[in-house]
C-alpha cells in the first residue's frame, strides 16, 4: 500500500482540525445530554466510514475490508475504556460538566500513546518476524483472562498510580471548576481532575497494550492500523456520554470482546505458518460476536432504562465553595509579579542613587559658595 505523503498531513490535519472544533463547541462547562452526544456519535461514526469508502475506493477492495476490520475491532474495544471512565467518575464524584475536558484531553493523550505504540509494534514486526507469535500468545491470554473477570472491575481506590500521584504531587481535596493547576497561598497544587485525568491516561495505556496487538492481526499497514486506532478514538467522548448510563444493560459485551480478542489472536497464529484467513471472514466474525453480544444484552435487559453509576457515599473529593475560588491566586502570575518587582526595585535603587548624587552635588556646591563668601 503506497500512501502518498501529502495523505499522511491531510489525515493528521484534519484530525487536529476536529480536536479545534470540538473544543470550541464545548469550551464552555456544561452537561452534555443524550441528544448533543449522540449527534456528535453519528458524526464521528460517519466521519470513519467515509475515511473508509475513501481507502476503499482509492486503494481497492482488500485494503477497505481491513480498515473497516481495524475499526469495527478499536471501536468495540473501545466501549471497555467507556465503562472504565464511568466508573473513574462516579468513585471521584466527578461534575458531568467537568468531565468533557478531562475526556478531551485523554483522548488527545491516547492518539499520541497510540502512534508511538504502532510505530514500536510495526518496527517490532519488520524485525522480528517471531514477535507476531507473542502478540498471538497474548491475545489468547487476554481473551481467556477476560472471560474469567467478565464480573470483576476497576477498583479506582485501589489504583497504585493514584497512590503514587497524590504521594508525591501536592494537590487539593477539591474541585476548582475545569482548572487543572491553581495556586493557593503562594503554592502550586495539582487539581483532583488532573489526578482523575492520570489516571485515565493510565487506563488508555493499559487497553491500548490489548489493542494494537488485535488491529495488527487484521492488517499489516501501519496507515491503516493508525487511522482506524484515530477514527475510533476521536468518538470516544461522544460515545461515553451516549453510553454511560447504560453500562448496567450490556451485561455479555465483555465476553463478545474477550471472543473478539481470541478470534484475531487465532487469526495472527494461522496467518503466521499456515494460511491467511481472508480479511471480509475475519471482518464478518468480528461483526457477527459484537452484535450478538450486544444484542443478547439488551434483550437480557429489557425494560431497565437509563440508570448511572451510583456514587460513594463519602467521596474522596468534593467541589470547592466560591469562598475557596476566590481566595485562590493566579498560577502563572506570580512568577511575572516577582520579575516586575525585581525591576520595581532596580528602578528604585537606580532612583535612590541619583537622588544620592543630586544631594552630594547640592552640598558641593552649598560649600562652594559658603567657602567662597568667607
Amino acid at each position: 500500500m503506497d500512501v502518498p505523503f501529502w495523505m499522511w498531513a491531510a489525515v493528521l490535519s484534519f484530525i487536529v482540525v476536529m480536536l479545534a472544533v470540538d473544543l470550541l463547541a464545548h469550551r464552555k462547562a456544561h452537561v452534555i445530554g443524550v441528544r448533543e452526544a449522540a449527534v456528535w456519535s453519528c458524526v464521528w461514526v460517519a466521519f470513519g466510514v467515509a475515511f473508509g469508502v475513501l481507502v476503499w475506493m482509492n486503494w481497492g477492495a482488500e485494503f477497505g475490508q481491513q480498515y473497516f476490520a481495524g475499526y469495527l475491532i478499536e471501536k468495540s474495544l473501545s466501549v471497555d475504556n467507556v465503562f472504565v471512565w464511568a466508573i473513574i467518575f462516579s468513585y471521584f464524584a466527578v461534575p458531568r460538566e467537568f468531565q468533557h475536558r478531562v475526556l478531551f484531553l485523554g483522548v488527545l493523550g491516547a492518539l499520541v500513546f497510540r502512534a508511538i505504540f504502532i510505530a514500536a509494534g510495526a518496527v517490532l514486526i519488520q524485525n522480528f518476524a517471531w514477535i507476531l507469535y507473542v502478540f498471538a500468545a497474548f491475545l489468547l491470554y487476554t481473551g481467556y483472562r477476560m472471560i474469567r473477570q467478565r464480573n470483576d472491575h476497576l477498583n479506582p481506590e485501589q489504583s497504585l498510580v493514584l497512590r503514587g500521584f497524590r504521594r508525591f504531587i501536592p494537590m487539593t481535596e477539591a474541585y476548582h471548576g475545569q482548572k487543572l493547576l491553581v495556586r493557593r497561598n503562594g503554592v502550586l497544587l495539582a487539581t483532583p481532575l488532573l489526578a482523575v485525568l492520570v489516571l485515565i491516561e493510565f487506563t488508555d495505556v493499559v487497553f491500548a497494550v490489548d489493542s494494537i496487538p488485535a488491529i495488527f492481526a487484521v492488517t499489516d499497514e501501519v496507515f491503516l492500523v493508525f487511522t482506524a486506532n484515530a477514527f475510533a478514538i476521536l468518538g470516544l467522548r461522544a460515545m461515553y456520554f451516549l453510553l454511560a448510563d447504560l453500562i448496567h444493560r450490556f451485561i455479555y459485551l465483555k465476553v463478545g470482546l474477550a471472543l473478539v480478542l481470541v478470534w484475531v489472536g487465532i487469526k495472527m497464529l494461522l496467518k503466521i505458518d499456515l494460511f491467511y484467513i481472508p480479511t471480509a471472514v475475519s471482518l464478518a466474525v468480528v461483526a457477527t460476536i459484537i452484535t450478538v453480544s450486544v444484542v443478547a444484552s439488551l434483550r437480557a435487559t429489557r425494560g431497565q432504562g437509563r440508570k448511572s453509576i451510583p456514587q460513594p457515599t463519602d467521596p474522596p473529593f468534593r467541589v470547592a465553595t466560591d469562598e475557596e475560588n476566590i481566595e485562590l491566586e493566579p498560577v502563572w502570575k506570580r512568577r511575572r509579579t516577582k520579575a516586575h518587582t525585581r525591576q520595581q526595585s532596580d528602578a528604585a535603587d537606580t532612583d535612590g542613587e541619583s537622588e544620592t548624587r543630586g544631594g552630594v552635588e547640592a552640598d558641593r556646591e552649598v560649600s562652594t559658595k559658603d567657602g567662597g563668601s568667607r
